[in-house]
C-alpha cells in the first residue's frame, strides 16, 4: 500500500512513521512544510520525502497521485491568536488536502483528531463519536469542523473518510511526557484544583490501531482510540511523580493558568515565536474528556497491550 503521511517531520507524525517504515510493508511519501525530517531515511527502500505546503491547495493533486491512502497528522498547536490561525491551519489545510486526495483517487483519508473534539465528556457522559457537538475551545471546534469537512466531502465518493480520535498518546517518545518529567524534577509543575477526566492511549497501542485502520478495507467513519481506564489530570500527574521519584505538583487557582496563557501569548505577540502556552491550550488543558471506545474494541483492537496507564507507566 501507497501511503502519505503529512506532518512527517512532527512528533506523532515521526513516530509513525518509523514505525511504518520497521513494518516495511509500505510504501511512503512523507510530506513536510519546512521542517526536517527527525530520522534518516537514506537507504530505506520505498520511503520518499516531498516539500508542500497545505495552504496552497493547488500545489497538493501531484503529491496525492498514485497514493493509495493520505495520514493527516499535521497541524499547529503553539500559536498566538489561535482564534485566527486555527481556521486555517485545522480546517483550510485538512479540505484543502481532501479535495486532491479524493480527485487524485486516493482510496481511504485518515484525519487523526481527538475526542475532545465533542467538548467537554465524562464517564457519565463520554464522547460517542458525533459530529454535532459545539465545543467552546477554538482547537477542539476546529478540529470538530475539519472531520465535518471531510466526511462531507467523501459522501458519495470511492473515497473512504476515517476519524481517527486518540486520547492522549503517552510513551517515552512523547514530548508532552518529557516535558512532564522536566518539570516536576524541577518542581516547576502545578495543575488546578478542579478534577479534570483525561483519557489516555499507550504509543504502542496507538501505533498498532492507526496501522490496522489504514490496512483494513472497512474502516471508515469516527473510531475513538483510548485505553479502559480514564482518569483525573491530578491523579496522572501524581502517578508521574511517583514514578519519577519527585514532589507531586502543587494545586493552584484556575486564574493563574489562565494569567500565565495570557502572558504567554501577549510575549509570543511581541517577540513573534511560538507561544509554547496560550489561552486556548489552557481552556483545552481544564476541559474534561473520556470517550466510548466501544468501536474501537469491535473493529480495530479488541485487546490492548497496556489496558491502563497503571500497566503502561514503565514506557516513561
Amino acid at each position: 500500500m501507497k501511503v502519505l503521511i503529512t506532518g512527517a517531520a512532527g512528533n506523532l507524525g515521526s513516530l509513525f512513521t518509523r514505525f511504518l517504515m520497521a513494518d516495511q510493508r509500505h510504501e511512503l511519501r512523507l510530506l513536510v512544510h519546512k521542517s526536517s525530517l527527525p530520522f534518516d531515511i537514506s537507504g530505506q527502500a520505498g520511503v520518499s520525502l516531498c516539500r508542500g505546503d497545505l495552504s496552497q491547495a493547488a500545489t497538493l493533486p501531484s503529491l496525492c497521485a498514485g497514493m493509495d491512502c493520505v495520514v493527516h497528522l499535521a497541524g499547529m498547536l503553539f500559536v498566538s491568536r489561535p482564534e485566527e490561525v486555527l481556521p486555517k491551519t485545522n480546517i483550510g489545510f485538512v479540505e484543502n488536502l481532501a479535495h486532491a486526495a479524493r480527485d487524485a483517487g486516493v482510496r481511504k483519508f485518515v484525519l487523526v483528531s481527538f475526542p475532545h473534539a465533542e467538548g467537554e465528556t465524562t464517564p457519565a457522559h463520554p464522547a460517542v463519536g458525533i459530529t454535532d457537538a459545539n465545543p467552546r475551545v477554538t482547537h477542539f471546534r476546529t478540529r470538530l469542523e475539519a472531520e465535518r469537512r471531510l466526511l462531507e466531502i467523501c459522501t458519495g465518493t470511492p473515497m473512504a473518510a476515517v476519524v481517527f480520535r486518540a486520547g492522549i498518546v503517552y510513551g517515552r517518545e512523547i514530548k508532552l511526557f518529557k516535558a512532564a518529567r522536566w518539570l516536576l524534577r524541577r518542581r516547576l509543575l502545578a495543575i488546578w484544583r478542579k478534577p479534570t477526566w483525561a483519557h489516555l492511549i499507550s504509543l504502542p497501542d496507538f501505533l498498532k490501531a492507526l496501522r490496522i485502520t489504514i490496512d483494513s478495507e472497512d474502516t471508515r467513519g469516527i473510531y475513538q482510540v483510548c485505553d479502559d481506564g480514564p482518569l483525573t489530570l491530578q491523579d496522572l500527574l501524581d502517578k508521574l511523580a511517583d514514578h519519577y521519584g519527585c514532589p507531586r505538583p502543587l494545586r493552584l487557582p484556575a486564574w493563574l493558568f489562565h494569567t500565565a496563557g495570557r502572558c504567554c501569548e501577549m510575549t509570543a505577540l511581541v517577540l513573534r515565536t511560538a507561544a509554547p502556552l496560550n489561552r486556548d491550550i489552557v481552556r483545552a488543558g481544564m476541559t474534561s474528556c473520556v470517550a466510548d471506545t466501544s468501536r474501537m474494541k469491535r473493529e480495530l483492537l479488541p485487546a490492548l497491550a497496556y489496558p491502563t496507564f497503571k500497566e503502561g507507566i514503565d514506557l516513561l
